[in-house]
């Protein structure tokens, strides 16, 4: 009996030793590593603060920023710098001292652990950088970064508009130049097409469209039958015009560069003051017709405000196309569908004018 359990003791007291240097060499190693993470944290800081230089530098080339605020910029970023090295090699000191005393990094009860880290993982896949991770019950409590891909804003045009007669060209329109035009207001999304990159997006909403024409040489619109054609007014005419309301979904792809900006919690994409393209189209429904009509007769001003189908087109689709700088472009669209079904000669509603993205 008593050489067996003189055997155990000796068995145990050599299984004791050996976990001992084992923990030794593991904590030996582990503090090791750790003080050659010291290096690479300054080497990284240093590499973030050179991109973050160069940012601001290619922001004041581009105008974007003055030379006092390009100096205060990179000051403010070289002080975020040092101050992110001091800290995180305060870190790793203090993730040292845990080791040397406790042989382990983690403390805490068996459900919620603690743990100091910096640019590792855990042996649950969990991130740790430049910081401390806290886990409740195994679950992480990590701030997701995200990434806003749409955006929404008002849509505002307004300018000429006319029609295009087969055979006939705009100085021989049948409509006043200057006197016929076209109102739109609306609200379109604009979504970036590519993950991680803004150069290409999709912008679609929904618009009313309010299309005007006037008549030259004291003419109005008279409606026979399923053909609606311009007449001579007995009386001297103050005004003639006729108006064509739309509600319309158009579809853009955008092209033109951006302006990036990146967080910690979020990356935007900016075309405030930058160049940019739209073509695409829209597709519709007109949803009224009329005619106003401002005449005297025997010395009596009268006016005539006409509702009523005037052979229009109820459905209405066409092409579009917009060039500016920021907010404001010139804006060009052509009604691809007739202005008046069943005509002898189609017209085609055109339009030019300038675009507001508010």
């Amino acid at each position: 009996m008593k050489t067996i359990i003189t055997i155990a003791t000796f068995v145990a007291m050599t299984l004791i030793a050996q976990f001992s240097q084992a923990q030794e060499e593991f904590s030996s190693d582990k503090i090791e590593q750790l003080n050659g993470q010291k290096e690479r944290v300054v080497q990284l800081e240093k590499e973030a603060l050179k991109k973050e230089v160069e940012e601001i530098n290619d922001r004041l080339v581009n105008n974007q920023i003055t030379i006092e605020e390009a100096q205060q910029l990179k000051e403010e970023a070289a002080k975020n710098h040092a101050l992110n090295i001091e800290n995180a090699i305060a870190i790793i000191d203090n993730k040292i001292a845990l080791i040397e005393r406790n042989g382990s990094e983690s403390i805490g009860t068996e459900n919620d652990k603690i743990t100091f880290g910096l640019g590792a993982k855990d042996s649950e896949d969990g991130d740790v950088l430049f910081g401390i991770q806290i886990k409740k019950n195994g679950q992480e409590e990590v701030d997701p970064k995200y990434d806003r891909r749409t955006s929404s804003n008002l849509v505002l045009a307004f300018g000429l508009n006319n029609a295009i007669v087969d055979g006939q060209s705009l100085d021989d329109s049948d409509y006043k130049i200057a006197g016929s035009r076209f109102f739109e207001l609306g609200w379109a999304w604009k979504t970036r097409v590519f993950k991680n990159s803004n150069f290409l997006r999709l912008r679609y909403g929904i618009s009313y469209t309010s299309n005007g024409l006037k008549p030259t040489d004291n003419r109005f619109f008279v409606e026979n039958g399923d053909q609606t054609e311009l007449q001579t007014f007995d009386l001297e005419l103050d005004k003639s015009k006729f108006r064509m309301d739309n509600i319309v979904v158009p579809l853009h792809f955008e092209f033109g560069p951006s302006r990036v900006e990146k967080t910690e919690k979020s990356i935007r994409y900016y075309t405030a003051r930058k160049f940019r393209i739209g073509l695409g189209g829209y597709v519709g429904a007109n949803i009224s017709t009329r005619q106003k009509l401002k005449y005297k007769e025997n010395g009596d001003r009268v006016k005539d405000k006409i509702k009523r189908d005037y052979n229009t087109s109820d459905l209405i689709y066409g092409l579009s196309t917009y060039v500016g700088f920021g907010d404001m472009s010139i804006y060009a669209k052509y009604d691809v569908s007739p202005i008046f079904k069943n005509a002898e000669i189609d017209q085609n509603n055109v339009s030019l004018g300038l675009r507001f993205d508010l």
